[in-house]
């Protein structure tokens, strides 16, 4: 029988205790049943309220209706559905019955599902009714692809058309059973596979173990967010997400909180109702607000460019967190002096599952990503493989239990990234004396001009701090003499007022900010930065 994990939060970094005989669900939902918080509520979406209860029934029938889809412990199914109620009971159903769920964003096109399909030889694919025509004829085109399995959610349950290989979330829950034994997994067996943003190049699938999930709540959740159970937390990041998937399951599960589930995408106004308690009707029926919001930069920046901003009366918020990409100072700065809250900037990965890297409360430094979450250990190494000194730029790896096993059928990348117990994380950054680390760029993002290296980030920062701009990405370009220097790529809150006189008047800003070789000689004003659905920016593609 698994057992439940256990964790002593006297002592920093905290004592996490996980059993061999450990399955990652089991615990996450049996815990909150043991602790007598069977009828708090565990997650809120827009079709209405689940109990912890409720989730374990629902986990159960999901879990117990597998094996009459022919499954086995190992075997693979791809989950690629909307935040609701469907996709915890999903993905957790499946780890419970020892099957290997491989979560994948609901953003992308049919030839990267076909890619994925065959990568992880998925045997059943569930998927969101809405998400099932990026899948249309891939059934015919995937040998390994056997059965379809449609969620309705968030629209009306039941009105998904059955037949053939397809079949409704709904009526599989119907035929299972509300009792089921975990299956007999361990602590580092693999447990669920997500798949890299892909910020520089096709996905990788990355295998993460059972005791992966319960480390990043008991490291980072407990003691650096100080998330409890009386928390409502929301997620602009999708729990297909690596951050995600912590934000708004692992987390508040970890102390029987509640997650506020949201379908559709994360637009300024759609996340100003969620967080002012308007929606979904089943929170607005509670009155309540969530206290923790989780979104990333390119958000946060949204959120304050627009008029429809909240007031302070109207958020409920003690805390929020940002990570995805460094969070420029203005932002932060910005957020914190309308809202009277700290956001905790912090940096995590696929590869990690969650954030190693963070500022806290009562000590934030924006500009920076703050320091190492107790637990994980960092090292930044130069080009010789030395450690580099204070203030100077050097490549950062982590050490820590949240690290995945591997990429899936990529044994070189494996190894250019597994490194014994360091994870190499493909950022650059520089710490101060005070222990503070601040983002340089990723790896292959930096440039050197006239000789010395310049971080796109610090750049973009500068460009971005300019009154008239709303974000700005910044890579390398060749000038007459095939040098490199940076070019700008600025998208502006008022587009209208792109002009040479506005592009020679950013360069003259930045030139007064840094020092003179790092400005941008070029500034091209775009509509929008290519992105990866975290809010990565996809320099690779600004080269192209």
């Amino acid at each position: 029988m698994a057992e439940l994990s256990s964790a002593d939060h006297s002592v920093s970094p905290p004592r996490v205790t996980i059993p061999r005989s450990y399955n990652a669900a089991n615990d996450l939902v049996e815990r909150n049943l043991r602790a007598g918080r069977g009828d708090r509520f565990a997650f809120i979406d827009d079709r209405g309220s689940y109990t912890y209860a409720e989730l374990a029934r629902r986990v159960n029938r999901f879990a117990s209706s597998l094996a009459g889809l022919g499954l086995r412990v190992e075997d693979r199914v791809m989950v690629c559905m909307l935040d609701t109620i469907d996709w915890p009971v999903a993905f957790l159903g499946a780890i419970k019955a020892g099957v290997v769920p491989v979560a994948v964003n609901t953003l992308l096109k049919s030839q990267d599902y076909d890619y994925m399909l065959r990568d992880s030889r998925a045997r059943v694919l569930f998927v969101s009714q809405a998400l099932l025509p990026s899948f249309d004829g891939l059934a015919a085109k995937v040998p390994t692809l056997e059965r379809t399995i449609v969620s309705a959610a968030p629209g009306v349950p039941g009105d998904v058309a059955q037949g053939g290989a397809v079949g409704d979330f709904d009526a599989l829950l119907a035929g299972g059973s509300d009792h089921f034994d975990p299956a007999d997994t361990v602590a580092d067996e693999p447990c669920f596979w997500l798949y890299s943003s892909g910020s520089t190049g096709a996905p990788k699938g990355t295998v993460h173990v059972h005791s992966s999930l319960i480390q990043t709540a008991e490291l980072f959740a407990r003691p650096v967010i100080g998330i409890r159970e009386t928390d409502i937390v929301f997620s602009a990041a999708k729990l297909f997400f690596a951050y995600g998937l912590g934000n708004g399951l692992t987390f508040p599960m970890s102390v029987g909180a509640t997650a506020v589930l949201m379908a559709e995408r994360p637009t300024p106004e759609a996340v100003f109702l969620r967080l002012t308690g308007e929606a979904p009707e089943a929170l607005a029926r509670f009155h309540a607000r969530p206290t923790v919001h989780y979104g990333v930069p390119t958000l946060f920046a949204s959120m304050l460019a627009s008029p429809a901003f909240p007031s302070r009366e109207q958020l409920g918020l003690r805390v929020a967190t940002s990570a995805g990409e460094a969070l420029p100072a203005r932002v932060g700065t910005t957020f914190t002096e309308r809202t009277g809250v700290e956001i905790l900037d912090g940096i995590g990965s696929t590869e990690m599952l969650h954030v190693f890297l963070s500022n806290r409360a009562g000590q934030v430094r924006y500009g920076t990503t703050g320091m190492p979450v107790p637990g994980y250990a960092l090292r930044l190494l130069g080009d010789d493989g030395q450690e580099v000194d204070v203030g100077e730029v050097g490549d950062l790896y982590i050490s820590g239990p949240s690290a995945a096993a591997m990429y899936w059928n990529q044994r070189e990348k494996t190894r250019q990234t597994f490194q014994g117990e360091w994870t190499r994380s493909g950022d650059k950054y520089a710490r101060d004396a005070d222990g503070f680390y601040t983002y340089a760029g990723r790896s292959d993002d930096m440039l050197k001009v006239s000789g010395q290296y310049v971080s796109p980030f610090e750049v973009e920062s500068a460009v971005a701090s300019h009154p008239a701009v709303l974000e700005a990405a910044v890579v390398g370009a060749a000038d007459d003499d095939r040098l490199i220097k940076p070019k700008a790529y600025v998208v502006l809150k008022e587009p209208g007022q792109a002009s040479p006189a506005l592009a020679e008047e950013l360069r003259s800003y930045v030139k007064d900010r840094l020092a003179p070789f790092k400005y941008p000689r070029w500034i091209e004003f775009v509509d929008e930065l290519p992105k990866t659905a975290t809010g990565k920016i996809q320099r690779f593609r600004l080269r192209d």
